[in-house]
């Protein structure tokens, strides 16, 4: 039924990967882990047996990507088999592992990190797109070279934007016809049982929590991320108002420069730094926070972003493209250019509450309109019906 803020998607809508049609509403209520385990075109049957492969399961462990795309296959009756890129270096595992687990097919969440260990092996498979494989591993001969070569073989690839589109299609224009853009879908699913006070207490932050002002930057611990981009203006900030604290949530992706991220938190008034968290736990943590931040160099599309809007919480993100792709810059968000101008913001933030009024309402009516997680379920079944059968068929 329609849950009164936007018309729902019609159930016999056709099964395309773009197009308005999948205004679908996110319901308020979700079974266990937030999924109803169901093919919503009612299709039975489904026998395939894929390998989804992330780049890092450390990360993919509270990706969206991964999350969902898992959920939306086995919805569809798949039985779908998670493993670690990172933990695959050779031609000769996946082999084996393809043998022993006698996989039909795959998809790979990143295209080159995941991609490259797909080939030759003669399972059909899919791309997913991630952010650091169009915006950085392409400038490398190398890898564009390996990544083009991926796409020669993948049955089709996944875009969450149309500038991701373009990217891909200006740099591999064989490619030009089995990419498609899906929009990332968002589901969120706070632990009822979350304590606010006692997320502060493990942060270090021993005041009232009616007076802070918490702004909390989710990433996995990696220099793409660029999690201390932001320590100084607040540490300044911090000094000023000491109710006001960033906190960086997320695991340790890169051991060397989570050391460093270590140490310089460390030794920085108002910043604190969590590990990992439980997916229900950390989406308890954004909607409890004054505001979400992101000072990625490089995004494909936010997962925090998307759950902070869907939560109906602010966010500053970095003026990034992948950013800017879902932030409207005092529409759904706020963008900055730089720790100066995000300090700015930030503070008219806090003293305008019209402003954050405005831009958590808008946040949320656009994430219900183009990140349904029930339009991305039928994309991906779609795409993935591709991937039946043997290679050439």
């Amino acid at each position: 039924a329609p849950c009164g803020r936007l018309p729902c998607a019609r159930r016999d809508a056709p099964a395309t990967v773009t197009g308005t049609w999948w205004r679908d509403c996110v319901p308020e209520k979700w079974p266990e882990r937030g999924f109803q385990r169901c093919d919503p075109h009612g299709n039975a049957g489904a026998t395939a047996k894929p390998l989804l492969l992330p780049s890092s399961v450390l990360e993919a462990s509270r990706d969206l990507r991964s999350w969902l795309a898992r959920d939306h296959l086995e919805a569809a009756g798949h039985v779908c088999l998670l493993k670690d890129a990172c933990d695959l270096e050779s031609s000769s595992e996946i082999a084996r592992l393809i043998e022993a687990e006698n996989l039909e097919a795959a998809l790979a969440l990143h295209l080159y990190r995941g991609g490259r260990l797909l080939r030759g092996h003669g399972i059909p498979f899919g791309i997913i797109f991630g952010g650091t494989d169009l915006n950085e591993d392409v400038n490398h001969r190398e890898k564009n070279e390996v990544m083009g070569k991926v796409l020669e073989e993948a049955r089709f690839a996944v875009a969450f934007t149309e500038s991701m589109k373009e990217t891909a299609q200006t740099q591999w224009p064989h490619a030009r016809g089995k990419i498609y853009v899906q929009s990332q879908g968002v589901v969120t699913v706070p632990n009822a049982a979350f304590s606010w006070d006692t997320f502060l207490r493990r942060s270090g932050i021993n005041q009232s929590a009616d007076n802070l002002h918490i702004f909390l930057l989710v990433c996995g611990l990696r220099q793409v991320k660029d999690p201390l981009y932001l320590v100084d203006v607040f540490s300044e900030w911090h000094r000023e108002e000491p109710n006001v604290y960033l906190v960086i949530a997320g695991p340790e992706v890169d051991p060397v420069f989570t050391r460093e991220v270590k140490a310089r938190v460390k030794r920085t008034a108002g910043v604190r730094l969590l590990g990992e968290m439980p997916q229900e736990d950390l989406h308890a943590a954004l909607k409890n926070c004054f505001a979400v931040v992101n000072s990625s160099m490089s995004e494909g599309m936010s997962a925090a972003i998307l759950e902070a809007m869907d939560l109906e919480v602010p966010v500053l993100a970095r003026n990034i493209p992948g950013n800017a792709a879902v932030v409207k810059h005092e529409v759904t968000g706020l963008l900055f250019s730089d720790p100066q101008e995000f300090a700015q913001l930030a503070k008219r933030l806090v003293r305008d509450p019209a402003l954050e009024k405005e831009i958590v309402a808008n946040g949320r009516e656009y994430v219900r309109c183009y990140h349904s997680w029930q339009a991305e379920r039928r994309a991906y079944q779609h795409l993935v019906r591709t991937l039946e059968g043997g290679v050439g068929e």
